[in-house]
């Protein structure tokens, strides 16, 4: 089977596995592009990509061009005469660079196209309760999440299932689905094809803080979902009031009931042995969660933190 040249443009965990994959493939990572070091933390250690700490590891030239349209960052590029570069979890990319290798450039994302195009396409599969989902890749137009689909592949979400284990079986499944794509480019059976029109496709928006607050209006499933959909990264929240004070907790895990009621919606009971949050059509019962200023704790270390349970309520 024909060996093809590869630049590799990523940078997190879900990136390196990819990477990963392909190096041990008998195809070629001739450079490996990522984002420059960053000074993180109280100390300001600098942090280096995943992406960039396994290419050093493998003596994979590396770049870390702070603008991708900077000439001699380019013209290094071209020298290296890659077939084909690969982009997974990077960022958006200049037309001069995605049109430079002769094969293209192909992007693999976590979700079945056209649906969930942008940034968080496994957050939104959970909160949204699809029972599938998966991975698709696809060549890089001018679009976001746009181009012409080379190969996709199914994966159930299973029940109860956080965003992080949907991640990591996506991660894994994404590594091959990459592989794959290189092996049927290289022997010229991949048919590629645009993406079907669809009246109303789901989005996957970047998240912002805001955006990860909870809704208690809405019914318990989802709820239920949307926490799931936000656990562990970055992790749903709803505000306390303790005494004068107001402090955001996380909220990583629980369960729900549904039950007709007469309480407000966001209103809470809490006890020794219980804390539940009523919903539009039910209650709410988180078992995992993080107080503001504290550790991350299951519901029996968080209610033994109190002494008085009546100084406690919803913001």
């Amino acid at each position: 089977m024909k060996s093809l040249k590869v630049v590799f443009l990523g940078t997190p965990e879900f990136a390196k596995t990819s990477l990963e994959a392909i190096h041990q493939s008998h195809h070629e990572v001739v450079g490996v592009v990522t984002v420059a070091d960053k000074a993180s933390g109280r100390g300001q250690k600098i942090n280096q990509s995943p992406v960039k700490v396994f290419a050093v590891e493998n003596n994979i030239p590396v770049f870390q061009p702070e603008k991708l349209r900077n000439p001699e960052f380019l013209e290094e590029l071209k020298k290296l005469n890659a077939d084909v570069f690969v982009v997974v979890a990077f960022r958006m990319m200049p037309k001069v660079l995605f049109e430079m290798p002769k094969m293209g450039t192909f992007n693999l994302h976590a979700s079945l196209l056209p649906d969930y195009r942008g940034a968080a396409p496994i957050n939104y599969a959970v909160i949204n309760g699809e029972e599938k989902t998966g991975a698709t890749t696809f060549f890089i137009n001018e679009k976001i999440d746009e181009g012409n689909i080379l190969l996709q592949e199914e994966i159930p979400v299973l029940e109860n299932e956080n965003a992080g284990s949907l991640h990591d079986r996506l991660m894994e499944m994404g590594s091959k689905l990459v592989v794959k794509t290189l092996n049927e480019l290289a022997e010229n059976s991949i048919i590629e094809k645009p993406q079907p029109e669809v009246e109303h496709p789901k989005n996957a928006y970047k998240i912002f803080k805001e955006d990860t607050r909870i809704n208690w209006a809405r019914n318990s499933k989802e709820v239920h979902q949307f926490i799931l959909g936000m656990s562990p990264y970055p992790t749903a929240f709803t505000t306390l009031k303790i005494g004068e004070e107001e402090k955001g907790l996380k909220i990583y895990s629980g369960k729900f009931e549904r039950s007709d009621h007469v309480k407000s919606v966001g209103s809470l009971e809490i006890s020794k042995n219980d804390f539940k949050i009523y919903t539009k059509d039910g209650m709410y019962f988180p078992l995992e969660l993080q107080l503001e200023g504290k550790k991350r704790m299951n519901i029996k270390d968080f209610l033994n933190g109190f002494r008085n349970f009546d100084e406690i309520k919803m913001a």
